[in-house]
């Protein structure tokens, strides 16, 4: 039979406080549910995860008609920290959100732990999300705000196959999940007070299979940058939804 002091530490072990604390910011058009594969491995190891969802995308996406802007997403996430007394955090965005990465490192690195920027777009101080794509792919999604039939303050989604996702399955699943993404939010500027990053250890995570046109600048820009991490992931751009063991491995690397 084992002693009381076997039992206690048996017990210690089983909930041992969770290691990381981690904050996943979704894309343009995704929402939190997008990092639902990933989050769940995660906490499966212990970790605390947060998914926020940005005003006027995924379940709040009835908030569009409020047009939010990028500094409205920014403070979304920032208001997380806040409330939830967030320390040490290790801080992902995917795509469009790798800005709101870099404006929460610029305003509060003594929270943060490292960033990671999966296939994310990585502006300089003054760009805005459509300056740093090229100009036939900008002119595309002005077009398909003009042929939006809403009022025309919001550009909808590409087909899930943009994305890099080809299971069949999976595409029906994302198509249905995917929403417009506020116009406005693609041309208000970031901001930065500090250096990119703000001396915050940075990972760039670059998805390879295939390469997506519209972070062909952010990956030369992340290049560029004294101390970061530069990974490449064989995934296509949703690689947190094609590729979600993989993704929460790479993570738990970084930390």
């Amino acid at each position: 039979m084992a002693s009381p002091n076997t039992s206690i530490k048996s017990a210690t072990r089983e909930f041992a406080a969770p290691r990381r604390t981690y904050v996943l910011v979704h894309g343009a058009y995704h929402g939190g549910w997008c990092w639902k594969e990933v989050a769940s491995i995660l906490r499966s190891k212990g970790h605390v995860v947060y998914t926020p969802t940005l005003t006027g995308l995924g379940e709040r996406s009835h908030l569009i008609d409020c047009r939010p802007t990028l500094e409205v997403m920014i403070k979304d996430v920032e208001q997380v920290f806040f409330y939830e007394e967030l320390e040490d955090v290790i801080l992902v965005g995917h795509s469009f959100a790798g800005s709101i990465v870099s404006a929460l490192a610029d305003r509060m690195p003594e929270r943060l732990r490292h960033l990671v920027y999966l296939d994310a777009q990585v502006l300089e101080s003054g760009q805005a999300p459509l300056d740093a794509v090229p100009p036939s792919i900008r002119e595309k999604y002005l077009q398909r705000a003009r042929d939006c039939n809403s009022t025309g303050h919001a550009v909808p989604p590409g087909d899930p196959e943009t994305f890099g996702i080809n299971d069949p399955s999976l595409v029906e699943r994302v198509r249905g999940l995917l929403t417009p993404h506020p116009f406005g939010a693609y041309f208000d500027k970031l901001m930065l007070n500090h250096p990119l990053g703000n001396g915050v250890s940075a990972t760039y995570v670059v998805c390879t299979s295939p390469l997506h046109p519209n972070t062909s600048h952010s990956r030369n820009v992340a290049k560029a940058q004294p101390g970061w991490d530069y990974v490449e992931l064989a995934a296509g751009h949703d690689a947190m939804l094609t590729r979600p063991s993989e993704v929460a491995r790479l993570i738990e690397q970084v930390s």
